[in-house]
């Protein structure tokens, strides 16, 4: 069983990309690529609580994530709580919604790794496609270089030594909206850049 197969975002994703694996060979469909490209930002959640064990496995995705000289900068904050939510919503400039959502995930690097923005960035994602799996929509919202990275880190008492990187907002989808993508022309090369005149 396909657990995002109760999300209806996942639905339309397989329903359309029937005429994209037709155009293909050979004539399969990968699961997990379809989970990625069903993957789309949701602002607006159910009440309906996240089973437990769910967000166990996405943050075992997100802890599973590659890091530079696996030195796994990361701490994973799981925030349920509604005044909590509320108080993080606040702190944000777009991310208010975060109040309204059923959980929120929040993001941390140890300053001292090098590379703890790209080794956080890369388990962020690994935690909202993991979420997607299991029907759970999600949305990134930013941390690093924010004003209220800070505040953020005091308000859950984090050490010091850490630095928000990103919030995951997460529930089931109550309103989906899906934006399209840029032509695959426009966001790629082979071998080296060339630009078209016309």
């Amino acid at each position: 069983m396909v657990h995002g197969a109760g999300n209806p975002l996942f639905l339309w994703y397989v329903s359309t990309d029937i005429f994209y694996q037709r155009e293909c060979k050979p004539i399969t469909m990968n699961v997990v690529t379809t989970v990625i490209k069903s993957r789309h930002s949701v602002r607006k959640f159910k009440p309906d609580r996240i089973d437990d064990n769910v967000i166990k496995d996405a943050i075992e995705c997100a802890r599973h994530a590659p890091t530079a000289m696996n030195l796994q900068p990361w701490l994973f904050g799981i925030i349920k709580d509604k005044q909590m939510l509320q108080k993080i919503a606040h702190l944000t400039d777009h991310g208010k919604f975060i109040a309204d959502a059923p959980l929120c995930v929040a993001v941390f690097g140890e300053k001292k790794a090098t590379y703890y923005l790209e080794d956080c960035c890369a388990a962020t994602e690994n935690l909202i496609i993991a979420l997607q799996a299991y029907g759970v929509s999600s949305c990134w919202v930013a941390g690093d270089k924010k004003g209220y990275a800070d505040q953020v880190r005091s308000l859950l008492n984090v050490p010091d030594g850490y630095t928000l990187v990103s919030l995951v907002p997460a529930g089931m989808p109550a309103d989906i909206s899906v934006v399209k993508k840029k032509d695959k022309k426009f966001v790629f090369f082979e071998e080296s850049f060339k630009r078209d005149a016309s």
